[in-house]
């Protein structure tokens, strides 16, 4: 064997048991494979992928610590959670790798696991290059692309991704599954089927876990999360669980480069000090994007839900303007229906006419007369200053009348060019009917992360820019700074409703009528310019996919 690089001053994990011994000539083994495997991607494709001094002690604690009596691991479970641009896809091919072909484990079945099977494809497809660059393994490897399977030959072993209903499939002999992104997984059926009973005929499996932090704390991620810092903490003993987390805590500086060095093992290698500068700098100026810093940089478990909206920038768009001016202008509108005692919202939007000009917003309310003054005492909410400056209307009696509101939106329909009205599709079917019976274009939309997503991201970038002119309504102000915001694993984001305590309906039916109007006005700008993507890395913070 040939000299190896070696992990200085390497000592056995310090959860190694007393029945355990540390086995130089396995783990050798190990790191000689993956140091003979090579880079798949970037400026470091095709070098070989020598391991980092933390990627290293995995590899030497999980296949050189063995118990004493049969030389079989010690470990079964290894749960590592680590924050992005680390090198983690490529920790975990290697790992996948080295089960499916140095491990001795004749018929082994190693199975690549995640939320869906695009996801569990990452780490598959990163094998499959590494072998690629590797002939002495490769002539021995049977591959599938279709059905993302690889063979080793000599054992007759696999490495197969698997698809999204796995968990309905039993009998699997597991002898490795690698968890790729727990954190993002639905539910904990497929981590159930995976890890409860279907390597018990093997005797050395091994579940490899690896994740970026998540935010929701009551998924099957935050569990083994809990469980790792017990072990780490010494408040429980698992003699088969091998936990890592680089991780800020709750109370550390996030601002803090130290901080930053700590937590992010591979920084100077597989990330800059430079990226993290313009992430962090991003991170600044945006609530969520804070969120997304702490949880991906960090790799901190945050809120699901965080307050959005910047008001210093948002009062920055104070732009005034007449309304006379926008009199027959082409524009788009939003419809949120409320309950039938709470408020009601719409909003226009007129698109620029040259790159001068600036996303217009003319907003509309409305609540039932006889609710006003409980509601004022009720809410500490000046409604009725509101209403005698003209910023809300009311309507007659204890609930909102909706004919009322569809009356409004005709009479608007005659002093501007109303292209399309987009409406919350719960719960509005009868009075969009009549709109659309009264001649106007209304379309269905969806309040999920997927139709939200790239609206609310382009608010605040146009809020951000100073692009956008709402006249500095105040009731809009007030939605607006209400505004809480979800974020999924994809880093998609949506208002959340349930999270927010006051009314948000005005800055929901801005949100579906800036869509309609970007869409509209240039074909699906983001489809033409691509979708924007709220991304730390960029020096703008932001791009558009292409």
């Amino acid at each position: 064997m040939e000299e190896l690089r070696s992990l200085k001053n390497y000592k056995p994990s310090r959860f190694k048991a007393e029945g355990s011994i540390y086995k130089s000539r396995f783990a050798d083994s190990a790191v000689f494979f993956v140091n003979n495997l090579r880079h798949t991607k970037g400026r470091w494709y095709g070098e070989p992928f020598e391991l980092i001094d933390w990627q290293e002690q995995i590899i030497r604690d999980l296949f050189g610590i063995v118990r004493r009596y049969d030389e079989c691991r010690q470990f079964r479970t290894a749960y590592v959670e680590i924050p992005k641009k680390q090198g983690k896809s490529e920790l975990a091919a290697a790992v996948a790798l080295l089960l499916t072909c140095t491990d001795a484990e004749r018929g082994g079945e190693i199975y690549g696991c995640a939320s869906d099977r695009s996801q569990a494809s990452i780490v598959f497809d990163v094998a499959v290059h590494m072998i690629d660059q590797f002939p002495a393994f490769k002539k021995f490897i049977n591959l599938n692309i279709a059905q993302k399977r690889m063979t080793f030959t000599p054992l007759d072993s696999f490495y197969q991704v698997l698809s999204a209903d796995a968990y309905t499939k039993h009998g699997l002999n597991a002898h490795g599954v690698i968890f790729d992104e727990l954190h993002a997984l639905p539910d904990r059926r497929l981590f159930d089927v995976m890890t409860k009973g279907s390597g018990d005929a093997r005797e050395q499996p091994l579940h490899f876990i690896i994740t970026t932090a998540g935010v929701d704390r009551n998924s099957i991620c935050w569990e083994m999360h809990q469980k790792a810092e017990d072990v780490l903490q010494g408040r429980k003993i698992d003699p088969t669980f091998y936990p890592v987390i680089y991780s800020a805590a709750d109370d550390d500086d996030w601002t803090s480069e130290d901080v930053w060095r700590r937590v992010n093992p591979s920084l100077g290698i597989t990330v800059t000090m430079e990226t993290m500068r313009n992430a962090y700098e991003d991170a600044k100026l945006n609530p969520v994007n804070e969120n997304i810093f702490r949880q991906l940089r960090l790799n901190q478990w945050v809120k699901q839900s965080v307050r959005w909206m910047n008001m210093e920038k948002w009062d920055g768009c104070d732009f005034q303007f007449d309304t006379k001016t926008l009199e027959n202008r082409v524009c788009y509108g939003g419809l949120d229906l409320s309950s039938t005692t709470d408020i009601t919202a719409f909003v226009l939007v007129f698109p620029p006419e040259d790159e001068e000009d600036k996303y217009i917003v003319l907003p509309f309310f409305w609540i039932p007369d006889e609710c006003l003054e409980t509601r004022v005492r009720r809410d500490h909410v000046p409604y009725d200053m509101w209403k005698a400056q003209g910023f809300l209307n009311t309507t007659e009696g204890d609930v909102i009348h909706y004919s009322f509101v569809e009356k409004h939106i005709e009479e608007l329909g005659k002093k501007y060019n109303i292209k399309e009205i987009a409406f919350d599709r719960w719960g509005a079917w009868e009075m969009t009917q009549n709109l659309e019976n009264a001649g106007f274009t209304v379309i269905p939309f969806g309040q999920g992360f997927k139709d939200m997503s790239p609206a609310t991201k382009e608010l605040m970038r146009l809020v951000l820019e100073r692009k956008i002119a709402h006249a500095g309504n105040p009731p809009l102000r007030w939605m607006a700074d209400n505004l809480y915001v979800s974020t999924d694993a994809a880093g998609n984001i949506k208002p959340n409703k349930q999270k927010a305590t006051e009314r948000i309906d005005g800055a929901v039916a801005l949100i579906m009528a800036l869509d309609r109007a970007i869409r509209g006005e240039n074909q699906g700008a983001y489809d033409e310019r691509g979708m924007l993507i709220i991304d730390p890395n960029h020096p703008d913070g932001y791009y558009y996919s292409k």
